[in-house]
């Protein structure tokens, strides 16, 4: 069973009120669905395109920003999960940095299932400017999700430069990672790119990354957004040399491919190489600590 994904090169706006908000979001998922997408992926970080209705003083402080936006919470999941059912797709519905008590927030990115069941995963591993800001707390559980077309995780920005946690999520079953980003620097973006890349090679899996464009000078968060949404392949036969399925170019609002995530488990059987499968010889007690030898 093929599954049709699109994940977003979203441009950053400045929507005067939840309900300009959510008409963006929903004109952009709207013109999507129409192709037949079955899952969408947004960016991290969406929701804080709702500071932009906020006073000047309040938008640009971080952390006045992340209280003033909690009461807009429910109706975020509210529209993510109306969404999801009007269209019939799976939603990343970006991230939503969430009060979880005491003043501390954790950068969670909700998944929507079509018929409006709701599962979260937060970020597990903290950028220098979410520690710096002192109020942002990292998750505590790593997750997988079942959709229709197979099993699927999400590792937000950051996370995707770690190779355990796509590793652990590939062991319970994953066989795409969904990679919802925000980054502000062309290395913040290509640290994210050769991380989904590796992901994709050494787990031969797909990787999926939605991204934010455009710059958002009333934010700290969002003040400039690099990088370019992509779904990334394993690199061998069958599959596209570069291990590139589709890149979105500056213009585009969208990248958009078929996956087929039954079909890894058989392609490795006949792969080229085996790289998800000798994941373990790199484990073995002979090679796990470097020898130094004097020449």
């Amino acid at each position: 069973m093929k599954l049709k994904i699109a994940v977003a090169q979203y441009r950053i706006g400045t929507p005067g009120c939840f309900a300009a908000f959510a008409d963006r979001a929903g004109t952009r998922i709207a013109m999507v669905a129409r192709e037949g997408v079955q899952m969408i992926v947004l960016p991290e970080y969406l929701s804080l395109e709702l500071a932009a209705a906020l006073p000047a003083e309040v938008c640009g402080d971080f952390v006045r920003s992340l209280a003033a936006l909690q009461p807009y919470h429910d109706d975020y999941l509210a529209l993510a999960r109306e969404l999801a059912r009007r269209h019939a797709i799976y939603l990343v519905a970006g991230t939503f940095l969430l009060d979880t008590g005491d003043g501390r927030y954790r950068n969670r990115a909700y998944f929507v299932s079509p018929e409006g069941g709701v599962a979260f995963q937060d970020k597990l591993t903290l950028t220098g400017f979410e520690r710096d800001a002192g109020v942002i707390e990292w998750g505590d559980a790593l997750k997988v999700f079942d959709t229709a077309f197979g099993r699927v995780g999400i590792d937000i920005c950051y996370d995707v430069e770690f190779p355990l946690y796509a590793h652990a999520q590939v062991e319970a079953g994953a066989r795409a990672i969904l990679v919802p980003s925000c980054t502000d620097t062309d290395a913040g973006a290509n640290r994210v790119r050769v991380g989904c890349q590796a992901r994709a090679l050494e787990n031969q899996i797909y990787v999926a990354c939605a991204v934010t464009t455009g710059d958002a000078p009333w934010s700290p968060a969002l003040d400039v957004n690099t990088g370019n949404a992509a779904i990334y392949t394993p690199i061998d036969r069958g599959f596209p040399a570069d291990g590139i399925a589709m890149r979105a170019d500056t213009s585009a609002d969208w990248a958009i491919a078929d996956l087929d995530l039954a079909a890894l488990d058989a392609f490795k059987r006949e792969a080229q190489v085996a790289n998800a499968n000798d994941w373990q010889a790199q484990l073995r007690p002979a090679v796990g600590r470097a020898r130094v030898e004097t020449l």
